[in-house]
């Protein structure tokens, strides 16, 4: 049994090519959710979300203040 020097490279590059497009989709999604968390954090009225998540961050800053070091 044969197995090809390109079967082995269009292997290679198919795999390259899955990834390549698996890593700009993971990115346009993450770009996507930091602008909107920008756009959260600049406008005049914040969302319900974006004030819990300050509380939270408040009360998790307050905890490791208070913890002896």
């Amino acid at each position: 049994m044969s197995f090809g020097p390109a079967a082995i490279i269009g292997l290679c590059l198919g795999f390259l090519w899955g990834i390549g497009c698996s890593l700009a989709i993971l990115y346009s999604i993450f770009l996507g959710g930091y602008r909107k968390g920008v756009e959260d954090s600049l406008s005049a009225q914040k969302s319900k979300r974006f004030n819990e998540a300050i509380e939270k961050i408040k009360v998790r800053r307050e905890k490791t203040s208070a913890s002896p070091k």
